[in-house]
């Protein structure tokens, strides 16, 4: 069994850590490049007022941005790292601040880039476009030339510029409001003892077994929220007429145009998704009536949908058998993938255990130069395991993009970052679900299936379909209230929960604690890449290779490629509603199994 005290990083055994050596092998090695970084930016900078006297003179300065952003990367992600293993040292921090500062004085160095290209005739643009030796830049230039209707006269853009700060500001009144001056009364459990309620704890104390701390945290939760109602609705007012503001001066039709446009997303993508789920909506309503009866309620309330269907396990994984189990469970992406898979399992990508000042949480990350690294905080549980398939799944994603792209073109958008990461999760529960194990361990498997795409699909999707509306309503000239904001929220969750629910009032407060909002048109990514990690991870298990090489093609592409067309690259039409719909007949499955061994 994992030993679960939270030891100082020293008594870690080094092979259980991740060898940053590979990006520095010490902290002289950091200190020279850093020092090297503000010459390189005043050689870049000094291009500035040539770049339209030919493709020679731009790729120049191109080569040397490359190196500073190249070498920029490494730096900074090797101080946040350091710092990510022990956050009670002074050294790694400093070392990250430093490289903030640098990153900083960079970009105010190299701003004149973008918008001097732009400003260039669109037959010179055009030029560079086919010149051999801007080749290995032409996507990025593509991608900026695209912009160009977009993008206004400098003194225009340097107007909006100076606005960041404040337009930043509504999402900063929100993150004040909510994680400093927000305030809830504490709550008493049935013996007595006193429990704080707070943002941190609140999705805990939901899946709480004991019914009566799960209302009282409900109560005391959003009474809070409904206190602020009128202040947190007129800073989400802002930020939605900011987000409109924006459009209209960036000459978009909408807000909504606006921000597919950075990964050149068609709105229908953001509609069909909407679409599709409001047609199997009843699918929904069904798991929500299945969450009714393990529960054994007559009534089912909001502040029951965490509550735990099904008991915790009591299965717990060394990390050796964790490692085992994910390896076994993603042999259906073939020999090479599981090779480098290996690779990474055993030659320390992975910071494995908590350990005193360790970063919470999990995350994969690393740079071009370097190998993929995962942060991880090993427990044995199950959960844990699958964390380590998730990461395992960004990593080897990088991994296949920088071996097999250009500098330029390795980095993918957003819109794909969760496919592969996603697609590991669902082929370990396949691979476990296929094992002979009781059936409390299926039906936990199942539950935890459904979960995913209860709280990924369509919770996703209800806020992505909120937003829409909130920003419709301003671009017409309404006003955004705590009333109609609280009306439309409460509406959307009754429609996509059901008659099942039992509708509590404090629910339709629940827009106004949801940070997302605050960066518009975001969410609907996690249920479009659920979608299409959905349809690949069946199309890997049912058609073995002719599945997974057009998959490892499409890891490979990295952001060579809209997303949608590497995507399509890897067999997914995300522009039609089928993987989408695809994805809910899979639900649908899940939860018919679900409901077989509920009824025995």
């Amino acid at each position: 069994m994992e030993n679960t005290a939270i030891r100082p990083r020293a008594e870690i055994p080094v092979s259980d850590t991740w060898d940053l050596t590979r990006l520095y092998a010490d902290e002289e090695a950091w200190e020279k490049d850093l020092s090297a970084l503000m010459p390189m930016a005043e050689a870049v900078a000094a291009f500035a007022g040539t770049l339209g006297d030919g493709a020679a003179t731009v790729a120049r300065c191109l080569a040397l941005e490359t190196g500073l952003s190249r070498k920029m990367e490494n730096v900074y992600t090797y101080a946040k790292m350091r710092q990510d293993e022990d956050n009670t040292l002074d050294a790694p921090q400093t070392m990250t601040d430093r490289a903030m500062s640098v990153n900083v004085a960079i970009s105010e160095k190299l701003a004149f880039l973008q918008p001097e290209l732009l400003s260039l005739d669109d037959a010179v643009l055009a030029s560079y476009l086919t010149a051999a030796e801007l080749a290995e830049y032409r996507r990025p230039l593509e991608e900026l030339i695209r912009q160009k209707p977009h993008t206004l006269s400098a003194p225009e853009e340097q107007i909006l510029a100076g606005m960041g700060e404040l337009a930043a500001s509504p999402q900063h009144i929100f993150t004040m409001l909510n994680s400093a001056d927000m305030k809830y009364d504490p709550i008493l459990t049935g013996d007595g003892t006193r429990l704080d309620v707070t943002n941190a704890n609140f999705i805990l104390l939901q899946t709480s077994e004991d019914r009566s701390i799960r209302e009282k945290a409900f109560a005391s939760f959003y009474a809070g929220y409904r206190s602020h109602a009128n202040t947190l609705a007129a800073a989400y007012s802002a930020s939605v007429k900011k987000d409109v503001f924006y459009a209209r001066t960036r000459h978009y039709a909408s807000a909504l145009q606006m921000s597919l446009d950075d990964e050149n997303i068609p709105i229908a993508v953001y509609d069909n998704l909407i679409t599709v789920i409001r047609d199997r909506l009843p699918v929904m309503h069904r798991y929500v009536e299945l969450r009714k009866k393990l529960l054994s309620l007559d009534a089912l309330h909001c502040y029951d949908m965490y509550a735990p269907l099904v008991a915790e396990l009591n299965q717990h994984y060394s990390f050796d058998q964790a490692k085992e189990l994910v390896a076994q469970a993603l042999k259906p992406l073939g020999d090479e993938y599981g090779q480098i898979l290996q690779t990474g399992l055993n030659s320390r990508w992975i910071d494995v255990y908590e350990n005193k000042g360790k970063s919470s949480g999990a995350y994969s990350w690393g740079t071009y130069d370097s190998s993929p690294y995962v942060l991880l905080n090993f427990t044995g549980t199950l959960d844990s395991v699958s964390t380590l398939a998730h990461e395992m799944g960004h990593s080897l994603h990088s991994y296949y993009s920088n071996q097999h792209q250009p500098y330029q073109t390795a980095g993918y958008k957003l819109f794909v970052a969760e496919v592969a990461s996603t697609v590991n999760e669902n082929l370990l529960i396949e691979y476990l679900l296929r094992q002979d194990i009781e059936d409390s361990f299926r039906l936990y498997l199942l539950n935890q299936y459904l979960e995913n795409f209860k709280g990924t699909m369509y919770r996703q999707t209800m806020f992505a379909e909120f937003e829409r509306e909130t920003h419709a309503l301003v671009e017409s000239g309404n006003a955004l209230n705590s009333t109609v904001l609280s009306n439309l929220y409460a509406s959307l969750y009754e429609q996509y929960h059901g008659p099942a629910l039992t509708m509590d009032e404090d629910i339709r407060y629940e827009w106004s604690r949801i940070p997302h909002f605050y960066r518009p048109f975001y969410v609907y990514k996690y249920a479009t890449g659920y979608s299409a990690a959905v349809y690949l991870s069946e199309q890997i298990l049912s058609k073995g290779s002719s599945a997974v090489t057009p998959y490892l093609e499409f890891l490979s592409l990295g952001g060579s490629q809209d997303p949608l067309d590497s995507l399509l690259h890897a067999g997914v039409d995300m522009t039609r509603p089928e993987p989408i719909s695809l994805a809910l007949d899979k639900f649908d499955r899940i939860l018919s199994d679900a409901e077989e061994i509920a009824a025995r």
